[in-house]
């Protein structure tokens, strides 16, 4: 297979980490998630995460630009020869265009496949609001406290990979959570229509069933 960079294009709560694990422990493909990329940046104290933890403290969004200047740093520097996803990146239609024009560019080797994670929003609150996720900094493990979930933790309280507490986000409130779907559904209007303007196919994905499955969905989708 050509070297490719796998987008996984979703609401929050789609299972988007999630996927990203398997692809990373099944496949052995490198996950790019913007989240735990800032959070590293902050806690190396690097040029880039200086910035982001003063606009972070300051009550600023964080730009497209430094977003993406982020990225950029990751894709370019020692990623070469490897199947990429990006996790969380793009989110909006300014992101996207940098994207684009960094893959024309400087990263034309590579293959650009969006995986389009469909479920209902119903079921993504309810995934959010009973989301867990392990306080160890460097383990980041997501869960879930739903009672059919296939991410239900051994011991509700610790995690499974490295025993620290998990805790409840504080975004992840039901209202919080409507909030956060709004502003992902008008981004995703445009994100739609731009790679549509472009003719890159969005390759849809049914994610309202246990990982698993979605992971065997998927693998399907990208077996030669």
């Amino acid at each position: 297979m050509k070297n490719s960079i796998f987008i996984f294009f979703g609401a929050p709560g789609a299972g988007k980490g999630s996927l990203s694990k398997l692809c990373v422990n099944e496949f052995g493909w490198t996950q790019l998630s913007t989240g735990n990329l800032c959070r590293k940046h902050i806690e190396d104290q690097t040029e880039i995460g200086k910035k982001i933890d003063f606009d972070t403290k300051s009550g600023k969004l964080i730009s497209d630009s430094l977003i993406s200047e982020m990225v950029e740093d990751w894709l370019i520097n020692g990623q070469d020869g490897h199947q990429l996803i990006l996790d969380g990146y793009p989110r909006t239609l300014g992101q996207a265009e940098f994207l684009h024009d960094l893959l024309r560019n400087k990263l034309s080797h590579y293959d650009l496949k969006i995986i389009k994670l469909d479920v209902s929003e119903q079921i993504l609150i309810s995934r959010l609001v009973n989301r867990l996720v392990c306080s160890n900094k460097k383990c980041q493990a997501v869960y879930s406290s739903l009672e059919n979930s296939s991410l239900i933790p051994k011991d509700i309280k610790l995690c499974d990979n490295c025993s620290s507490l998990l805790i409840k986000r504080n975004d992840d409130s039901e209202e919080v959570v409507r909030e956060r779907l709004e502003i992902y559904n008008k981004n995703e209007k445009d994100l739609i229509s731009f790679y549509n303007s472009l003719n890159i196919n969005l390759i849809k994905l049914d994610v309202d069933k246990p990982i698993n499955e979605v992971f065997e969905d998927f693998r399907k989708i990208v077996s030669p």
